[in-house]
């Protein structure tokens, strides 16, 4: 029979939300309710009859709640199976009854972690018993049913209702596959709390990670793949994947990360002036710093208004109404900004489709963190580059020396290179972007094209000459050739930064020095693929 009546219910809870509710509900039915600890007075503070668990295995709670529930009458209770003949006689032999429900959310071990708990603690919010009864119950869904998220109670009471008192086999299947994910993603928090933050270990070795489903997309890159969002299990979601969307049509995979890629670039400027950030296909094509943002914006646009058309825009201040209007003056797919005032947010609300998110303090573009990426048969993982040059770690290696213009610019380019596809060229000048070459398969091509694009917006906005005329250059990594180098000397370039390294470093140096332009090495490359 797939309906199976619940009869008797065991009740644990950390989080005791809905918790009375449902044991109200169960007692309706005269289902008979067995519980520990804080649970058990909590059901009984709203007047319902409990049995202790102590009455059912014939011990007390001991060892400060260690050990309670760890007893041949609760695990016997789950996992007989109720129509074999040595289960049932081995119940009946040692007075062992049948549990048909059990409520069980686990001990609060992500919250006491990230509340800054010492060890202690921490290791005391390990839960024992609650996962083994889960687990218990979850392998036995043929007879027991299994409830770990209170957000189900609501389900579970419609069930009982919709089958007499009774769970239905693909009821109790579906809780039992998400009981599994529970203590899968739990013990993965704690498997992952002892590696990293216990152990110092960066790369551990088994890799354990969970995610919960926030939210299915509407398909992923291109229109035939499936995609959705997940965050950490147990953790504050942080960045653009817990931003506050305030208006637009369901963001798709390419407008996560595309928002993703241009709050990463926003945030590196969070404690400097008014930037905005435009971005296409997790590409920068315009980012520009200013007295306020409605200039930023306008100067980031003015790079490549091209490839800004349908892009993402970010920024680095609470938008106000002007710099909104600006910005919808194009299609926009998504802006993404710490706050917005109501001015701000009036003008977005006349574009339907255009996506405003707020995302509240900008992360920290020094945090550390490991990103994974899925290759064929495995995963390959790297820290996160937070690298950073401070100015008196740059090494001039020309004859002249870059002016302190030059200098600013030359570290506004780099900043902005770190976030462009390799091979990636910047040309910047006076706190804006004046050309970007990305994902080419040679630095001489990416050079080239910035500079093309840079032409074109001076042709574009009726400019006397292009802005990469005097402007700083920066690659992501060293020029191997000087053919690269003078690429952006025919650019007009009077400043270079540079990872350096290679073989032929003097060769660009002499072609740096003939040509008159300062150079500086950084000793750091900033491949992005």
């Amino acid at each position: 029979m797939d309906n199976r009546v619940i009869k008797r219910a065991l009740l644990s809870v950390s989080d005791k939300n809905g918790l009375v509710e449902l044991g109200q509900a169960l007692a309706q039915r005269d289902v008979m309710l067995i519980s520990t600890g804080g649970t058990a007075k909590a059901l009984r503070d709203a007047g319902l009859t409990v049995s202790d668990i102590s009455d059912v295995t014939g011990f007390p709670e001991m060892m400060d709640g260690r050990v309670k529930t760890l007893h041949p009458k609760v695990h016997g209770g789950l996992l007989a199976v109720r129509d074999n003949e040595e289960h049932v006689a081995a119940m009946k032999a040692h007075e062992i009854e049948a549990i048909d429900l059990v409520i069980v959310n686990l001990y609060p071990f992500a919250q006491t972690v990230a509340k800054g708990a010492d060890r202690d603690e921490i290791i005391e919010n390990i839960d024992i018993g609650g996962p083994s009864m889960v687990r218990s119950a979850a392998k036995n869904h043929d007879a027991v049913t299994i409830i770990t998220d209170p957000s189900d109670y609501e389900s579970l009471i419609a069930e009982l209702a919709a089958h007499d008192g009774a769970t239905s086999l693909s009821f109790r299947r579906k809780m039992a596959a998400k009981a599994y994910a529970a203590t899968a993603a739990y013990d993965s928090m704690i498997a992952s709390w002892f590696a990293f933050a216990d152990q110092g270990q960066l790369f551990p070795e088994t890799l354990t990670f969970g995610g919960t489903l926030a939210s299915t997309l509407r398909y992923g890159e291109n229109p035939h793949q499936q995609a959705a969002l997940y965050l950490p299990t147990g953790m504050a979601a942080r960045g653009i994947s817990a931003a506050e969307q305030v208006q637009g049509k369901e963001l798709s995979y390419n407008n996560y990360n595309d928002a993703d890629a241009a709050l990463e670039l926003v945030s590196e400027f969070r404690d400097g002036p008014p930037t905005v950030v435009i971005v296409k296909h997790a590409n920068p094509c315009g980012v520009a710093s200013a007295d306020n943002l409605i200039d930023a914006y306008h100067a980031a646009l003015q790079c490549d208004s091209v490839s800004a058309f349908g892009g993402i825009v970010a920024v680095n201040r609470p938008l106000d109404g002007p710099t909104a209007e600006a910005i919808t003056e194009i299609f926009t797919e998504v802006v993404a900004a710490p706050a917005a005032d109501d001015a701000a947010r009036a003008v977005f609300a006349k574009k339907k489709n255009l996506r405003l998110l707020i995302t509240g303090e900008l992360p920290d573009p020094a945090r550390p963190g490991l990103m994974v990426k899925n290759i064929t048969g495995g995963y390959l993982l790297q820290s996160r580059d937070n690298g950073h040059v401070a100015d008196d770690e740059l090494k001039i290696v020309t004859k002249r020396a870059p002016t302190a213009q030059e200098l600013a610019d030359c570290r506004f380019a780099w900043t902005v290179a770190k976030h462009v596809k390799s091979n990636a060229i910047v040309y910047a000048k006076d706190g804006m972007t004046a050309g970007i070459g990305a994902g080419q398969m040679n630095r001489r091509d990416s050079a080239r094209i910035a500079a093309a694009k840079a032409l074109e917006a001076a042709e574009t906005y009726g400019w006397d000459a292009s802005r990469t005329i005097g402007s700083a250059v920066a690659s992501d990594a060293f020029f191997p050739f000087a053919d690269g180098l003078l690429a952006a000397v025919e650019a007009g370039a009077t400043a270079v930064i540079q990872p350096g390294g290679s073989m032929r470093d003097q060769e660009v140096i002499d072609a740096a020095d003939e040509a008159g332009l300062a150079m500086v090495f950084t000793a750091m490359r900033h491949f992005r693929h």
